[in-house]
């Protein structure tokens, strides 16, 4: 059965909270599981104000060390150590990030009532992060002023659903079943034989989700992020202001929307807005030039996969 796959965005600017926008974060839900990207200013009061259950939080991911990406993170883990968490935190971030947590703990003489588990990322190839039962979670290079990554949250394939009526029909043995499900054709001890295209249901695609952080404009991250269910990818900029993008290794909205489209994802999600635009429609209008499946993320709203 398909697991519910979401993401809700709890702050979209750059490096300035205006204009009714918060720092970059964003929580991503599959079935039970809650993960947290990035960490920006103020993340906590957006946890409170969108209703997301923080303490249901176990996986932390950190794609640089901006303050506009992590600097909601003390706080938060800070926060966990007064509620008396006692399950694990899993923090995936760049060289760097345990020093500064560590750091704080010390001369703030704090201890945590958890274990906190730190990872760190490479900004040098696709990387696996991390296994779950259902879920295969990297991260990716990108190419900002500092050590940068994206991650992707890949589903793994789902048992394959077996066709009912066939199931009342015929008597399969166990190991048939299993096998099936499993997408594979089985052979009986008998010379029995059951294919997948006769007892199962078509197979349901595996979802994937891509965040793309700060970077300049990179076509090589297409081939991590081909076919992608939804892109959300950093816009900082428009067109009319594509050098100071290139100066501040940003994107603009018409180089995400030309990612998308190298990439073939499905939907792209605009994000990490510019305090310079007030309004957002032009960012949009550019990026729909040349991939029109675009949106903008609008903070508080919950995107299905």
């Amino acid at each position: 059965m398909k697991k519910d796959f979401e993401v809700t965005i709890l702050g979209n600017t750059s490096s300035i909270p205006v204009h009714g926008r918060n720092h970059t974060a964003q929580v991503l839900r599959h079935g039970q599981s809650l993960f947290l990207i990035d960490c920006g200013e103020g993340t906590q009061l957006q946890l409170r104000r969108y209703q997301v259950k923080a303490s249901k939080i176990n996986h932390i991911f950190i794609s640089h060390l901006h303050g506009d990406h992590y600097l909601g993170l003390i706080g938060l883990l800070s926060s966990y150590g007064l509620t008396k968490r006692n399950s694990p935190i899993f923090l995936y971030g760049p060289r760097g990030l345990d020093e500064i947590i560590t750091s704080h703990l010390k001369w703030s003489n704090t201890r945590l009532s958890y274990p906190l588990h730190f990872v760190e990322t490479q900004d040098d190839q696709l990387n696996l992060l991390i296994e779950l039962p259902n879920l295969m979670i990297y991260s990716f290079p990108l190419k900002h002023r500092i050590p940068t990554t994206g991650f992707l949250f890949r589903e793994k394939p789902l048992p394959r659903n077996l066709i009912k009526e066939k199931l009342l029909k015929e008597k399969l043995p166990l190991e048939a079943i299993q096998s099936l499900r499993k997408g594979m054709d089985h052979i009986g001890a008998d010379g029995s034989f059951y294919a997948v295209r006769d007892f199962c249901l078509p197979k349901e695609p595996e979802r994937t989700y891509a965040y793309c952080s700060d970077t300049i404009y990179l076509p090589e991250i297409a081939e991590y992020i081909r076919g992608a269910d939804l892109l959300y990818h950093e816009s900082t900029f428009m067109e009319n202001d594509k050098e100071r993008a290139k100066m501040t290794f940003h994107t603009t909205a018409m180089e995400a929307g030309e990612i998308a489209k190298l990439a073939k994802v499905k939907t792209l999600m605009l994000g990490h807005f510019s305090s310079r635009y007030p309004i957002l429609d032009g960012l949009l209008a550019e990026a729909k030039t040349v991939f029109k499946d675009s949106m903008l993320s609008e903070e508080g709203k919950t995107y299905r996969l």
